[in-house]
């Protein structure tokens, strides 16, 4: 889960990003079995210093190191862009948005 801050006036864009891109790539996840589900989450009424929306990614559980490095390169392959190149656009939405936390949850079963 990852707790968003949004910058004045950057609601829009960033609303923006996260129906097409960021929905994609879960989408792709989705289909590829890595991850379960997916939502985006508004803090209705957040307190001072609370994230304005939370993303929220379930998967079954976290893949290997070389689990982890084949998902990078077929994630790479679909997206046709260089690593760099996302990090960059990464970069660009710090104008609309701050990434102010992220939690590793688990769920509890009780028998």
């Amino acid at each position: 889960m990852t707790g968003v801050h949004l910058k004045d006036g950057g609601a829009l864009a960033y609303a923006n990003f996260l129906a097409s891109e960021w929905k994609a790539d879960q989408e792709f996840a989705k289909s590829k079995g890595w991850i379960k589900g997916y939502m985006v989450l508004s803090n209705a009424y957040a307190r001072k210093g609370e994230p304005d929306l939370y993303l929220v990614v379930i998967s079954e559980r976290r893949p290997s190191g070389p689990e982890s490095e084949k998902r990078d390169d077929e994630y790479v392959a679909w997206k046709k862009k260089t690593q760099a190149q996302m990090l960059k656009e990464s970069g660009n939405r710090l104008e609309i948005r701050e990434i102010g936390s992220s939690s590793l949850l688990q769920e509890l079963k009780f028998r």
